[in-house]
């Protein structure tokens, strides 16, 4: 089914770009001192909130295709996990992120570093959805 196997490329490049931010940028970004540990979180967030947020959108459009295509509950379950990171992120996330957008990323903020740690370990959640999401398609295309 070639719509469940466009959702499972999609979502596995959701789950990448999650991964990624938590094995590479995010410990990098930390050996920054305070200051330039702000300026990079601001800008990185911005655009990596964006990108993944068209992503889940796309994959779970294209999960309800492919269940309603062919009823593989497998495509129904990967669709939900895969737009979970959104509310997860508006409820648990969005609190944390306010906070840290709101920094002068000019100033010292010492606040900063646990925030961003915090957002980090956060983040962890969002990087399970998307591996169980492509889990669920790389189920739903067997």
């Amino acid at each position: 089914m070639l719509v469940g196997l466009l959702a499972l490329t999609v979502t596995a490049a959701f789950a990448g770009a999650a991964i990624y931010v938590s094995v590479a940028e995010q410990p990098a970004r930390l050996r920054l001192d305070d200051r330039a540990l702000l300026q990079e979180w601001q800008p990185a967030y911005k655009r990596g909130a964006a990108m993944q947020a068209s992503i889940a959108v796309v994959a779970c459009v294209l999960g309800v295709v492919a269940w309603w295509q062919t009823g593989s509950l497998a495509y129904l379950l990967a669709a939900v996990l895969i737009i979970l990171p959104w509310p997860w992120t508006l409820i648990a996330m969005m609190p944390t992120n306010r906070l840290l957008e709101a920094m002068d990323a000019a100033a010292v903020n010492p606040q900063a570093r646990a925030l961003i740690v915090k957002w980090g370990n956060l983040h962890l959640v969002r990087v399970m959805l998307g591996v169980l999401a492509a889990l669920a398609f790389l189920w739903g295309s067997v």
